[in-house]
């Protein structure tokens, strides 16, 4: 689709209901909706559109779909595999829809519009003493509305789980401009089919979530946190179980890291610095975190690490004794992403396995790309402790980028027959989007994908909403 004289009565409509202000068609306008986090697509529309309220977003939906005009919904447009991005089509932003309309901490729940941002989200739970647990390297500029579409995971599902497991209800405007409220507080309600899961992590292929129940749990009050090397990803599992054994609920976070990705952060990141006096192969980010003082964290820690070091699993540690010190501890995780920008082109794989199974994909994984390109600079790293792990490949030194950034596709391939090979996903917490449209189509259960298909055809006929994405 491009810009052309027969949009004119559809902008011109839609400009008259949510003010003319809100139509951006001018390049300079529109620019910051078009650049997506890793840049590996340039997007193109003809206007973004940009409605304050679910009643605007119901209104612009059904006259595109009268128009056949094809939307792409964007939350914060932090998205990393280009799901937001829009090729042609209409872009509806939801950023407008940025009010916290309900907080009950009786209920434990909060109920907000799509467009809230994450952190704003964190600190309106703080400011009645609970916790909203989703926390995401982009949560200061994502927006909750794309987290539930991208089901978004994140350092604490250990604990909590991944979005989809956060939310009791949801409002979303259906391909047809009709509006479902299913916006209820319960946490109990086997009335019919959990509609609410047909929208959550469908990237708004299916429906445009307009607001969301959260789940809110107990503020913690107390943390210990510990930055650890392990002599290699299998001590790191055996420790994942001890601490586990010993703290179980408690034990909140559990990172594995390599070796090149600290040394990324410490080398581009000001202000960090290596927490052990020696340098190892891997180190894990722990951390414990408790709503009540029945029992007392610190103790627990020096309990469950002093029986991993007698028993080989841990080479050395370091604990937090203050709440700087803890958060310069997970600077060295939160931090890796945007570092590894400074080391030239990166080939990502978001991919998950069993959590028994990462010790071993990891012995596989990388062999197997270090041997397709001599100089290349594995970066694994991730959310072990759910079997999710980030593994990112660096261009060799000196390599033009843009040539390592062609073998994309080669890379995913080799990452990707092995993830399978191992009963594993190829999109752990990032989705499918525009990126791994066709892995999924190559590697999906026929069966599955045909429900899919199906699912799309029942609810948005037309394929009006974010088309050529995930299916």
């Amino acid at each position: 689709m491009s810009s052309s004289p027969d949009l004119a009565p559809l902008l011109a409509a839609i400009a008259q209901r949510i003010g003319a202000q809100h139509v951006l068609t001018d390049t300079a306008d529109t620019a910051a909706y078009l650049r997506e986090e890793r840049g590996l697509y340039d997007g193109r529309t003809p206007a973004v559109l940009r409605p304050g309220s679910t009643e605007e977003v119901a209104f612009i939906v059904a006259e595109c779909a009268k128009a056949g005009a094809p939307l792409v919904p964007q939350g914060g447009n932090t998205g990393l595999v280009g799901g937001q991005m829009p090729f042609g089509e209409l872009v509806l932003s939801l950023a407008r829809l940025d009010r916290i309309r309900n907080v009950d901490p009786i209920d434990l729940t909060m109920t907000v519009e799509a467009g809230c941002i994450l952190d704003t989200v964190h600190k309106a739970a703080e400011e009645v003493d609970c916790l909203f647990p989703l926390h995401i390297a982009s949560q200061g500029s994502c927006r909750i509305g794309g987290n539930l579409a991208t089901n978004a995971g994140g350092t604490a599902v250990l604990r909590y789980g991944n979005a989809r497991e956060l939310v009791l209800g949801l409002e979303v405007v259906l391909a047809d401009g009709r509006v479902w409220n299913g916006l209820r507080r319960l946490r109990k309600n086997n009335a019919g089919y959990d509609l609410k899961q047909l929208f959550l992590g469908t990237e708004g292929t299916l429906g445009i979530i307009t607001a969301a129940v959260l789940k809110l749990f107990p503020r913690p009050v107390q943390r210990s946190t510990a930055f650890l090397a392990v002599p290699d990803p299998e001590s790191a599992l055996a420790l994942l179980h001890r601490l586990r054994s010993l703290a179980g609920d408690a034990l909140t976070t559990f990172e594995l890291m390599a070796e090149f990705g600290i040394q990324t952060v410490l080398k581009h990141m000001p202000g960090t610095s290596r927490p052990l006096g020696e340098v190892y192969d891997w180190y894990v980010l722990a951390e414990f975190s408790s709503p009540t003082r029945t029992f007392e964290l610190g103790p627990l820690m020096e309990e469950g690490l002093g029986a991993a070091f007698e028993a080989g699993e841990l080479l050395d540690a370091v604990i937090a004794t203050s709440e700087a010190q803890a958060n310069a501890l997970w600077r060295l995780r939160e931090d890796m992403s945007e570092a590894q920008k400074h080391e030239g082109g990166s080939i990502k794989h978001d991919v998950s396995v069993p959590v028994s199974r990462v010790p071993e994909f990891l012995a596989r994984a990388l062999p197997a790309v270090e041997a397709e390109l001599p100089g290349l600079r594995p970066c694994p790293f991730g959310h072990v402790g759910d079997g999710n792990i980030h593994f990112n490949v660096s261009q060799p030194v000196g390599m033009d980028k843009a040539a390592f950034i062609d073998m994309w596709e080669h890379f995913n391939r080799i990452v990707h027959d092995i993830v399978v090979d191992m009963d594993g996903s190829i999109a752990a917490e990032h989705g499918i989007g525009k990126l791994k449209h066709e892995e999924l189509a190559h590697y999906a259960d026929p069966v599955s994908l045909d429900l899919m298909r199906r699912l799309k055809a029942a609810l948005d006929p037309l394929n009006l909403l974010n088309p050529g994405k995930v299916i």
